[in-house]
């Protein structure tokens, strides 16, 4: 009792004498934020630490209370580390947590750190700090599953397959061109994350509640130290601004959809009907009543996850659409969302990351699935326009002709004879059957960004260099 007793008047004289007695417990439950936002320990002891130091450099305080204040944090710090730092929920966050054990520890000292600041320039330095560590670690892990893609697309730069729109055949490619779409879309979220940095690299502290401060602070100064370009521009947006939470979950969201549609791709595959990969044991499971399955669960739980980054998404935009300026409390919900989606877009990647180094590629089915369904016929209607001077509806109106004639053989075109198809137009020669061919297909698609293995191998230099 006498230690409740003691936290609510830490509590109260925190707030300031407007308060005569501590929240109820409702009201405790709605305000504490200690459960989550204690992942900003780091972020917030090194801002203060900042602070105070720019403090004592401008006169401020004194430099005896800066080392007073900052040993007391490094102590701090090593508690929260080591596990021996209790947190409080009756003191609402990790602010006043420290804040309140800095008290402790250092006594009177430790009241001059809250100088020239608030908790809303505070919060909002934790957590663009913590964002734009979290978005450094993103481009780290999407450049590893972009050197993983690169690995498989030099392997398999010759590798036939089966190129697909709405599901259905449509023109030889190779396995290695398919990987290097995913390293463009990769390589698209990975430049949204170096935009993102760039975008968020302004300091807030010394906005303070919304106004500035009276005080001769340089914010430069504690800009520098943190590693920041520079401070923001304006404190009423400083402190009611969470673009940078939102434009982070949107880059989230954006590469957890190449994600899933790659692991879809992968669910797919590995299906017998497909059976164009085999993936590893380490990222499957078996079916507690059937033996003879092999699941690929690690890549179905990547989609699951899109759907939850996406809310996460959705949840903050419709938290942050009605706010006024400047601050408001309903801002308090914005970590959980991008903690969340941090975690679990971390994971996505690692996994897929790890499945994509792991998978055996079965270039034998793909090879043989290349050539069905008709895929090159769009090669006879090039070979038609090029080879027999027709354009190229007139073309596609022949091609059409002679797919419906190998349909009612049920064969390939490949399959059918030089008399047959020149019974559907005269102007077919036997050259035609150079285009005929799953590997003729692809080696003619030389175009720049094409599926010929030469050109694949050029955009994978291209980007090997820029890795």
């Amino acid at each position: 009792m006498a230690d409740g007793s003691s936290e609510t008047k830490s509590s109260n004289q925190m707030w300031g004498g407007r308060f005569a007695s501590g929240p109820d417990a409702i009201m405790e439950e709605i305000n504490a934020s200690i459960g989550f936002d204690k992942k900003l320990y780091a972020q917030d002891i090194r801002g203060s630490i900042a602070h105070a130091t720019m403090l004592a450099h401008q006169g401020i305080i004194s430099a005896e209370d800066k080392d007073k204040i900052v040993h007391g944090l490094d102590t701090i710090l090593s508690e929260i580390e080591s596990g021996t730092f209790e947190f409080s929920r009756r003191l609402e966050d990790i602010h006043m947590n420290i804040e309140a054990r800095l008290a402790t520890l250092i006594g009177p000292a430790a009241g001059r750190l809250h100088t020239a600041r608030s908790r809303n320039d505070q919060v909002a330095l934790d957590f663009r700090l913590w964002v734009k560590e979290e978005l450094r670690k993103t481009e780290e892990a999407l450049t590893g599953l972009i050197s993983a893609f690169l690995d498989r697309a030099e392997e398999h730069a010759g590798t036939v397959m089966p190129g697909f729109t709405h599901l259905q055949t449509a023109q030889p490619v190779t396995f290695g061109h398919h990987c290097m779409a995913y390293v463009e879309m990769f390589g698209r979220d990975r430049a949204r994350v170096r935009h993102a940095i760039e975008h968020l690299d302004e300091s807030p502290i010394g906005a303070a509640a919304l106004a500035g401060t009276g005080f001769p602070i340089d914010r430069h100064m504690t800009a520098k130290a943190l590693g920041f370009r520079e401070p923001t521009r304006n404190s009423i947006d400083t402190v009611s601004d969470r673009d940078f939470a939102l434009e982070f979950l949107s880059i989230a969201a954006i590469a957890a959809t190449h994600l899933s549609r790659l692991a879809e791709e992968i669910v797919i595959w590995s299906t017998p009907q497909f059976g164009f990969i085999r993936l590893s044991d380490a990222f499957s499971t078996g079916s507690s009543i059937m033996p003879q399955k092999k699941n690929p669960d690690a890549a179905e739980l990547v989609r699951a996850k899109t759907g939850r980054i996406n809310g996460s998404l959705i949840a903050l935009l419709t938290v942050m659409k009605g706010l006024p300026l400047a601050y408001s409390k309903d801002m308090q919900e914005d970590k959980e969302q991008v903690f969340d989606a941090a975690e679990s877009l971390e994971l996505a990647i690692a996994a897929m990351t790890g499945m994509i180094r792991d998978v055996t590629v079965r270039a034998d089915r793909m090879r043989a699935a290349a050539g069905s369904g008709y895929s090159t016929a769009t090669d006879l209607a090039d070979w038609l326009v090029r080879e027999a001077g027709l354009p190229f509806r007139d073309a596609h109106h022949v091609t059409g002709r002679v797919v419906a004639l190998a349909e009612q053989k049920r064969c390939d075109l490949a399959d059918l004879s030089l008399a047959e198809l020149q019974t559907i137009n005269s102007a077919i020669t036997d050259k035609v059957f150079d285009v005929l061919t799953v590997e003729a297909s692809v080696a003619s698609r030389t175009s720049f960004g094409g599926t010929a293995p030469a050109e694949v191998r050029k955009q994978i230099a291209w980007w090997r260099a820029r890795n």
